[in-house]
Parts: C-alpha cells; sequence; structure tokens
C-alpha cells in the first residue's frame, strides 16, 4: 500500500497508478538504519534499472570495528573516515556516472552522515566535524529520489545477528533503537526531494519475488513529493 504525507505518519490512501511515461531519477539513494536492508535493496535496484551501483565500504574504515567496541573514544575518527569517503564517492557520480545509461543507485546518502555524527560526537568533536561537513556540503549532489527503509528494532536485531559480521557482535539494542529514532526524526524533516519511506519489517525482497517486484514496481512509479509504501 502507498500513500503521500510527512515521514512517520500512517499511510492513508492507495494512489491512482501512473500511465504517464516519465523518465526514471537519475540518482536513487536507499537509505535506513543498520539492519534495514539498503545495501541488499541498493544492489537489486542497479540490477532492474540497469543503474551503476555506487555502495559504501563499511569494511575500508579501519575505526568501526574499535568503535562498536568503544564509541565515545573511536567516534570522531570513525565518522570523519566515513565523510571523507562518501565524499569521494559524490565526486566520482558528478564526474559522469549519472548520465551514464541507467543513472546511478547508492546505497548511502550523504547528508546523512551528520545524523550519525550528532549521535556519537562530544559537542568539541561535532564542532570539528560540522567545520568539515559544510566545508564538503555544497559541493555534493542532493538525489533526484530517496528510498528510506524502515524497521522496528528487534528486526533490526535480528537481521543484525543473522548476518553474522564480527564486528557488528558488540552492537547494543539501544545504539540500534537511537540510530532508527534518529533516522525517523530526520526524515520527518526532509524536503529536499522526493522521499519514499518504506515499512521494511514484514517483508522480504530478498527472498519474495512479489515483495521484490512491488516495491521495484512502486520506486519506478515515485517522481514526486512524500509517499509511504508498505505490503498489506
Amino acid at each position: 500500500m502507498m500513500s503521500a504525507g510527512r515521514a512517520g505518519a500512517l499511510p492513508m490512501s492507495i494512489p491512482p497508478v501512473r500511465n504517464d511515461a516519465r523518465p526514471l531519477p537519475r540518482h536513487i539513494a536507499v537509505e535506513g538504519p543498520i539492519g534495514a536492508g539498503k545495501s541488499t535493496l541498493a544492489k537489486i535496484l542497479a540490477k532492474e534499472l540497469g543503474a551503476r551501483l555506487v555502495e559504501e565500504h563499511h569494511e575500508e574504515n579501519p575505526f568501526l570495528a574499535s568503535f562498536y567496541k568503544d564509541p565515545q573514544r573511536h567516534a570522531l575518527s570513525t565518522q570523519l573516515f566515513f565523510l571523507l569517503q562518501r565524499f569521494g564517492a559524490e565526486g566520482d557520480m558528478v564526474q559522469g556516472d549519472l548520465f551514464a545509461p541507467g543513472g546511478v543507485v547508492s546505497d548511502y546518502f550523504f547528508a546523512k552522515d551528520r545524523l550519525f555524527a550528532a549521535l556519537t560526537l562530544s559537542p568539541n568533536e561535532m564542532a570539528l566535524y560540522d567545520r568539515v561537513y559544510q566545508t564538503l556540503k555544497p559541493r555534493v549532489l542532493t538525489p533526484d529520489l530517496v528510498v528510506y527503509l524502515q524497521a522496528r528494532t528487534d528486526v533490526l536485531l535480528d537481521r543484525i545477528q543473522r548476518r553474522g559480521r564480527t564486528e557488528e557482535r558488540p552492537i547494543r539494542a539501544d545504539y540500534v533503537r537511537d540510530v532508527a529514532q534518529a533516522y525517523a526524526n530526520f526524515f520527518f524533516n526532509y524536503n529536499d526531494g522526493p522521499l519514499l519511506i518504506v515499512n521494511a519489517s514484514d517483508i522480504d525482497f530478498v527472498a519474495n519475488p512479489d515483495d521484490r517486484a512491488a516495491l521495484v514496481d512502486v520506486i519506478r512509479r515515485t517522481h514526486v513529493g512524500i509517499s509511504h509504501w508498505s505490503r498489506s
């Protein structure tokens, strides 16, 4: 089910299927808290739409495993590494990927980097981080469509545990809950472009072909405004 409305609101109605032939967005960014499935969905979309996939590579961050063990000590180095990594990937897109056939699908959204920083950094660290972030932000493109995957905390924790990444074993339930809430707050106030909010708690777009086809179809038809979608 899909409906238009503000992030965080409940679905209200099913819009008519569009019969127009509007082109797909050139840059689709998939976002959501850890365990929501954003990287997996980005790969599926890139394949279905014939787009270039731009991925975050968490394994390249040498501070991440230490951060999960001791967030206060390693938060700043972890965030600055991710910030510069994401900015570098944005530079590649600016240089021509957005004009390639199929466009680009990314499994991150540059603006969300500050969301994590605000959760983990001390006031002095945040001031330093913001100086770097504000210098880079004007040179970053805004996606033509953001797909935001929401899921309950228990679902996120289960998915994190099932994928079994060694560096994620120390992750606490309260951290996952805080991250999920920060995402909800961020996208409640998002108005920089089209936004599709997907209830991902009770769908399986990996193993269930019907869920996958329905989600890809609604993404193809989302061009403007803020919309909600869920299977019911």
